[in-house]
């Protein structure tokens, strides 16, 4: 019987909470995206009403990230989806990032920076345990 370490548990303890802090995350936002009134939305992001498509499909991307950061891994069925999950939350933070600084809004990348970093570690660590 294989004994865990206790690096290798806290290591499965800390991608539990970066997945769940993500998952939850886009979650709120990718409802929020997708069921908040135009004018509700407008009044969180003020850019909202000029891109109502984007924002649309940013809620879907939303959403299916929140639930491939928990689910596939959670259930034990193709956990390998959600290192896929992650890598495209990193393609998702990237073009986020892109997108305020082309606005002049750079100060506001701090959470796509955050949620990018916590995507990086997700996708390392559970590769590094798919791997192992």
């Amino acid at each position: 019987m294989k004994t865990e370490n206790n690096s290798s548990k806290a290591l499965r303890i800390f991608l539990w909470v970066a997945q769940v802090t993500l998952s939850l995350g886009f979650i709120w936002a990718g409802a929020t995206k997708l069921f908040q009134s135009p004018q509700a939305l407008d009044e969180m992001w003020p850019w909202t009403s000029e891109n109502l498509a984007l924002v649309k499909i940013t809620g879907i991307l939303d959403l299916l990230a929140g639930v491939g950061l928990i689910l596939p891994a959670l259930l034990h069925i193709v956990p390998k989806i959600t290192i896929y999950a992650a890598y495209g939350t990193i393609a998702l933070m990237i073009a986020a990032s892109m997108f305020h600084i082309a606005r002049g809004e750079a100060d506001q990348i701090g959470i796509n920076i955050l949620f990018g970093i916590l995507a990086i570690f997700i996708a390392w660590g559970r590769t590094r345990k798919w791997l192992s």
